[in-house]
């Protein structure tokens, strides 16, 4: 038995592992690489494995940098299935959709600048015909529920707490007299955070597969960002600015609303227009009233009030282009939420634009950023950003929430892993910067844990 792992190692985004058991090989996520444009867009075209020798995929959550690269996986020659909970299955599919689509209307407008300069036009990396390939391999499984995928090897998913069905896989092998368990975190969440269920708690495994994303950072209690929000947002509006919030379409917009919603209601914000301007989310919002399994208690008792947190009516979900464009042209005060979460595509590249010049104005950082993205640069203070290849002046005020943040701190990680009955025989980590990954791995070593491997893309690990 062994796992090779590819792309979210040392790094952050495009999570693709292949699980050898008996010699069937299971890939677990396959998700898209995202930051350098030239960089990931050679990486999205071109799988590091054969594609057509992979049995079956266990996927985690719907997220891009997990899900992102199912079709090209079909493209290249995958037939088997796709297990998953049922709310990742409706999340994937119109993150699929929209990954499609926005792949062709971005390349559309920059191809129009690369003829003008003479140079080749871009093809997308996949269309929407290959996602309708793609969606017919989804096998939506509950909760809770072991099932055999291949003869040998069955998965269980428990919940990760990360995004609207989101799962920690939990996956049994067999091979000849032996029996191994692997827990593979996926992206794993945090406790005591509104909407979803908290993350559940493992007793046993023999080889841990964890992300690292915060590796070696903490968050501010989850209390404390509700009076920052509010100081933000009643700073802005005084200015009568616009606030722009690039924001996954799934789980960070909707958490966006949700404390929105309670922080208007108690009288700590003034009443000011929220805009979804994200088709995306209209749906995704849709998807989360849909599935009542995945919700923790104070939003079931909430929603049994019939107070809807994500339709309330400070909110406009805004589907049209020609609507999203007069955006710009009204006076603030307003808040936008827009994806991508780290501004490398979509609506929130025409918001930023068009704000970002302006001392009225702010930039609400609600999300993890990846290097190299425009989100990180923004992030890091830059000054001169370059949006659809032309350069802005930053002036609008920066907020950093990482409170935010769905996925686990230091200390959520290391809990996660200590809470077990007997450290792992084995802890790979994997989805996070190089400093991340190596400042948590020390952290388990020196805490007793045998065998911690921080390995090197393309490594393959015997377990």
């Amino acid at each position: 038995m062994r796992v090779t792992v590819h792309d979210a190692v040392r790094n952050v985004t495009g999570t693709k592992h292949v699980l050898t058991t008996a010699g069937v090989r299971t890939l677990l996520d396959c998700g898209l690489v995202q930051g350098r444009r030239s960089e990931s867009d050679r990486k999205n075209r071109n799988l590091p494995f054969d594609a057509s020798s992979i049995r079956n995929v266990i996927l985690s959550h719907a997220h891009v940098d997990h899900s992102g690269s199912l079709p090209t996986l079909v493209k290249r020659g995958f037939k088997g299935q796709i297990f998953c909970t049922h709310a990742t299955a409706d999340i994937a599919e119109i993150l699929l959709r929209d990954t499609a689509y926005i792949q062709q209307h971005d390349l559309e407008y920059l191809n129009k600048r690369r003829r003008k300069r003479g140079e080749v036009a871009l093809e997308p990396v996949y269309t929407d015909s290959d996602v309708e390939d793609t969606l017919p391999r989804f096998v939506p499984v509950d909760y809770d529920t072991p099932t055999e995928i291949s003869r040998g090897l069955t998965v269980t998913f428990r919940e990760a707490g990360h995004i609207l069905g989101s799962s920690i896989p939990v996956i049994d092998a067999i091979e000849g007299r032996r029996r191994v368990r692997v827990v593979f975190t996926g992206d794993l969440g945090r406790d005591d955070m509104p909407i979803l269920r908290d993350v559940y708690r493992p007793r046993s495994a023999d080889v841990l597969i964890t992300e690292s994303t915060y590796g070696d950072r903490t968050h501010n209690p989850p209390d404390k960002i509700e009076s920052e929000l509010a100081e933000f947002v009643s700073h802005t509006a005084k200015r009568k600015g616009k606030i722009v919030v690039p924001a996954f379409a799934v789980g960070r917009t909707q958490r966006m609303i949700y404390m929105l919603h309670g922080l208007m209601r108690d009288g700590r914000v003034p009443e000011i227009p929220i805009y979804i301007d994200s088709p995306l989310a209209v749906r995704a919002t849709d998807i989360f009233r849909r599935h009542p399994e995945c919700y923790d208690e104070e939003l079931a008792a909430l929603l049994n009030r019939d107070d809807d947190p994500f339709g309330f009516s400070r909110v406009t979900y805004v589907r049209d282009v020609q609507e999203s464009k007069r955006l710009n042209r009204r006076p603030g005060p307003m808040i936008i939420v827009s994806a991508s979460g780290m501004c490398e595509a979509g609506r929130v590249l025409h918001h930023l634009k068009n704000t970002v010049t302006s001392r009225r104005n702010a930039v609400m950082i609600v999300g993890y950023q990846a290097r190299h993205t425009l989100g990180r640069r923004i992030v890091e203070g830059e000054k001169r950003l370059k949006i659809f290849g032309e350069p802005y002046t930053m002036r609008a005020r920066v907020g950093v929430f990482n409170e935010f943040s769905a996925h686990a701190d230091s200390d959520e990680l290391f809990e996660f892993a200590d809470g077990m009955r007997r450290p792992p025989r084995k802890t790979i980590i994997v989805h996070g910067n190089e400093d991340q990954s190596l400042a948590y791995g020390r952290r388990l070593t020196e805490s007793g844990f045998p065998n911690v491997v921080v390995p090197l893309d393309g490594e393959s690990i015997e377990i």
